[in-house]
């Protein structure tokens, strides 16, 4: 069953959308943050889950406002906004970005909201980092993805003000006043705990709104270098995967020109290689409509393109 299980998210990973990537990157984390503090309440007891927050999550993988943490530890202004602790946090985080994220591809298309996610993350840890300067109570550790989430939600209302949302018990109402009732709650419950999150919600809000505001009014699409710097880093971890991976030997594929089976052979059609523009088709629908809305032909052929 756990097989299955992983199997069915490699292959959303795989196949699906920025934002279904965004979302599982997000709950591995979780889980796995999760899954070790386990570990530490077995091995220590009773304050085993204290020594992995103050030992490896707040050390290692939060942000802080701290200069020497942020010298020693810069990848921490990345990590944070992956990295949840608590259920509930995680849970709202995540339904936002698959509310307001599926409304912004929609608008933006799929290519910027990873972008957006990330700039947000870092516009807030900027805020909180100035902020924890002169501020009082500002707090010393930082994790979560709400300025990235928040980044997507005022994103998505810029864009759309108007597109209306419906809303349980209240019923439709549009972005602009979600976003605008979001923004005034950091401000109004700042005083009241949690100041330097809500800062770093603030600075997230900020950086949706500026991304918008660039794409429309100057005709800068911020998404552009940060893909192109995406795409580099991912084509030369390709290349070092393939550099340390053993080499195969050579692989002769036969293709059936004639459309008869061979005799013999019940499997020989499991052999034919897809066609790049079939593969092209499905990633496009994939795309366009979700994982969900394939045949059983279209995921037979990308079965075989994964094995070709």
């Amino acid at each position: 069953m756990f097989d299955s299980v992983l199997e069915d998210i490699k292959r959303e990973f795989r196949f699906g959308n920025v934002l279904t990537r965004l979302i599982i990157v997000n709950l591995a984390v979780f889980v796995a943050v999760r899954i070790a503090a386990l570990v530490f309440f077995l091995v220590f007891g009773a304050g085993g889950t204290e020594k992995f927050i103050s030992n490896v999550l707040h050390p290692w993988l939060c942000a802080s406002s701290g200069w020497k943490h942020i010298l020693l530890k810069p990848w921490t202004m990345f990590t944070y906004m992956f990295l949840h602790f608590d259920v509930l946090h995680v849970a709202f985080n995540m339904l936002f970005l698959y509310w307001f994220g599926r409304i912004l591809r929609d608008f933006a298309g799929n290519d910027r909201i990873f972008a957006i996610y990330v700039f947000g993350g870092l516009a807030g840890w900027l805020v909180y980092v100035i902020s924890g300067q002169f501020m009082p109570g500002v707090g010393q550790y930082a994790l979560g993805a709400s300025a990235g989430v928040t980044a997507v939600v005022l994103a998505a209302a810029a864009l759309a003000p108007n597109y209306s949302m419906h809303l349980l018990f209240i019923g439709p109402v549009k972005l602009k006043y979600i976003a605008f009732f979001l923004v005034l709650m950091d401000l109004i419950l700042m005083p009241n705990g949690n100041t330097g999150g809500r800062l770093a919600h603030l600075g997230g809000a900020f950086m949706g709104w500026f991304f918008v505001y660039q794409l429309r009014e100057k005709g800068n699409d911020l998404s552009i270098p940060f893909n192109n710097i995406i795409n580099k880093i991912t084509s030369l971890w390709s290349r070092r995967k393939d550099v340390f991976s053993r080499k195969k030997k050579p692989r002769v594929v036969y293709k059936n020109t004639t459309g008869k089976r061979a005799k013999g052979n019940a499997k020989s059609d499991l052999h034919i290689v897809p066609e790049q523009s079939e593969i092209d088709a499905i990633l496009d629908k994939i795309k366009r409509n979700g994982y969900d809305s394939l045949t059983k032909e279209e995921l037979d052929i990308l079965a075989r393109a994964s094995k070709s």
